[in-house]
């Protein structure tokens, strides 16, 4: 008999597992709903048209494609079937794919449903997406994206709100210790103009971004090969290299970019960020401006997040940006929004790592009640239906077994109290009240045992 196994870069998630992604979820889910964000879902399947020419050319090589039910060769042609020609055959033989992201389903939607969605419109999703990745550690094929998004407003409050919804799910993680780096699509402009790098600002783009990876030298013999002279990289780094606040960063980029209009607007973004956290009494290196970050150069056109836990081997658990035109792909232009996703298997490890997820995590029942016998057993049913009726996780072991085996049962599933009932307790009414966690027991009646929860 062939032995079972998973698809490579996919995972069973065991009820302990479970327990702690699900107290993740519940979390980010909670703040979330707090900051007045509603829950969308949409489709595991899209359909091809949708989703290729949105994640650029390697993008498009990473989508899972669905054959056609039935027949899917019934309307191949010949030709591409004798040439091996797999590309050509894709859209002769599947429509649909599995979604890669979440944020190309939500454009669909609003477009689909713009006169039914109430504008800003401020949506989150918590759902699986799936990408023919190369499966390594911390990257799967099958894995949940958590993202949030505003659209339909430029207003910088939304950025703001970002940041304070970054600090809140955090600390319900009980993660103190980690670094929210900001910056912003038009300071990178401005510095593209100062590098004098008309035609050439992806490659710039790149470079700076991997500083902190490959480090000063690495970036500036790349920058080299790419074209950029000394100077122009002298000046890049004189800006890069400044140590200070946020406000010192500010004076420093509104004096060297103060010629470039869209370096100006980043600079000016910035600053009102700060302002409006300032009135929610955070300070303002509530956050670090970071001038060498340059993620989504395609995608994002204003304020752009990504969040690291610091002191763990894991790379950013959290990201996001303004984004112009989102929905133009789809025929609805001018729509801006602003959105950040957590990845949840990233914050899972980071939090393994920091073995910060509360103790009571993996508990489900919360009561056990444990009998020497069958009398017992139908006994102890109307303390079941008491705890129950309480709103008590609660549940009694289905099979006549030795006490011992019935505690290791209750042990293993980490039931914190195991009611035992036998021929004294049913005779007095006392019930065996044991924690388990202490191994101190007590005689109690069935209502003192309901008050101790």
């Amino acid at each position: 008999m062939e032995k079972p196994t998973l698809p490579k870069g996919t995972r069973d998630f065991g009820p302990a597992v479970m327990a702690r992604r699900q107290f993740i979820l519940d979390t980010i889910k909670g703040v979330f709903k707090k900051y007045g964000f509603q829950q969308l879902e949409t489709p595991a399947m899209e359909n091809l048209s949708t989703l290729t020419g949105k994640y650029g050319e390697e993008g498009d090589q990473l989508l899972f494609k669905v054959l056609n039910s039935g027949d899917y060769l019934k309307n191949a042609d010949p030709e591409k079937l004798k040439s091996k020609d797999s590309k050509g055959l894709t859209f002769d033989i599947s429509e649909k794919g599995l979604k890669y992201d979440l944020t190309v389903p939500f454009a669909r939607y609003v477009v689909m449903n713009r006169h039914e969605v109430t504008f800003p419109f401020k949506r989150f999703q918590i759902q699986p997406v799936w990408r023919a990745d190369r499966p390594q550690k911390g990257r799967y094929r099958e894995f949940y994206q958590c993202d949030a998004d505003v659209i339909g407003t430029d207003s910088l409050l939304c950025e703001a709100e970002i940041i304070l919804m970054i600090k809140e799910v955090c600390k319900g993680l009980g993660i103190d210790d980690f670094s929210i780096k900001v910056n912003h699509r038009g300071i990178l402009t401005g510095l593209a103009e100062i590098a004098e790098a008309k035609g050439n600002e992806s490659s710039l783009f790149v470079a700076i971004d991997k500083l902190d990876k490959i480090g000063e030298d690495k970036v500036k013999e790349e920058l080299s090969s790419k074209g950029f002279s000394t100077n122009s990289i002298n000046r890049i780094f004189e800006i890069l290299n400044f140590k200070g606040s946020n406000l010192e960063k500010i004076e420093l980029l509104h004096s060297r970019l103060e010629q470039s209009e869209k370096g100006t607007k980043g600079v000016q973004d910035i600053k009102q960020i700060i302002e409006l956290l300032s009135k929610f009494d955070l300070a303002g290196d509530s956050f670090e401006l970071d001038i060498a970050l340059a993620r989504g150069l395609s995608y994002y056109t204003g304020a752009i997040f990504e969040v690291k836990i610091n002191n763990v081997g894991i790379g950013s658990v959290s990201g996001g940006g303004r984004y112009d035109n989102l929905t133009g792909v789809f025929g609805l232009e001018g729509v801006s929004g602003v959105g950040f996703s957590f990845g949840v298997d990233r914050l899972y490890d980071a939090m393994e790592e920091l073995n910060v997820f509360p103790e009571d995590t993996e508990e489900s029942t919360k009561v056990l009640i444990a009998h020497f016998d069958e009398e017992a057993m139908r006994y102890g049913l109307a303390t079941l239906k008491a705890l129950r009726r309480e709103g008590i996780a609660a549940e009694i072991y289905p099979d006549v077994s030795k006490l011992k085996k019935q505690l290791d049962y209750a042990n293993k599933k980490k039931i914190p109290y195991v009611v035992v009932i036998g021929s004294d307790e049913m005779k007095s009414g006392d019930l065996t009240f044991k924690n388990m966690k202490t191994g101190e027991q007590q005689r109690l009646t069935l209502e003192e045992i309901l008050i101790q929860f």
